[in-house]
């Protein structure tokens, strides 16, 4: 599938999820351990001028993927309402993983926080300024699929067309994932 550049609208339909993938292995002195911050990370997005916090996931306990001998992850994803274009959404995501103390050094690396765009309702994004919408490798991770599934469980995949039950059944083995209580 080849994607459109600079947030060129490909397809739009009834589906207009906006979807945003929170997780964090690493505690912070401000936040505390990683499900503190993820819950205080959906507080922050609810505060965004442009945007409204329409549901969240319950939080799940994620081995790293790739495997490692990181700490686990707390995995959530949070569908959203906004009115703000996908490039500035993820400016804005940047700047909360910032002000969590994230600093960007290598891929796959342990985090205080991350923030993703997973998808903005069937909006196709690809740009030389490294937004990719529909997250490019969602389809194989336990960890954005079955929290997106608590929020979305119509969802399909923008570009796949399957059904976000159908990628769960296709994910690849030995994805370790359980939910925990966020109350």
């Amino acid at each position: 599938m080849t994607f459109q550049p600079e947030a060129e609208i490909v397809e739009k339909s009834a589906d207009t999820a906006v979807l945003i993938a929170v997780g964090a292995n690493l505690p912070t002195e401000r936040f505390g351990p990683p499900a503190q911050a993820v819950q205080a990370a959906v507080e922050a997005l609810g505060d965004l001028a442009g945007l409204a916090v329409a549901d969240v996931s319950s939080f799940y306990e994620t081995a790293p993927v790739p495997i490692s001998d990181q700490p686990w992850y707390v995995n959530a994803i949070v569908r959203v309402e906004t009115t703000l274009p996908p490039h500035d959404l993820l400016a804005h995501l940047h700047e909360i993983e910032a002000g969590f103390g994230r600093v960007r050094i290598m891929r796959n690396e342990a985090r205080v926080l991350d923030l993703d765009l997973v998808a903005y309702g069937r909006v196709q994004v690809r740009d030389d300024g490294g937004l990719v919408v529909p997250h490019p490798r969602l389809q194989d991770r336990a960890f954005v699929l079955l929290p997106l599934r608590d929020v979305a469980p119509d969802w399909v995949h923008p570009v796949l067309n399957k059904t976000v039950i159908e990628l769960i059944d296709e994910l690849p083995d030995g994805q370790e994932i359980r939910r925990i209580d966020n109350d």
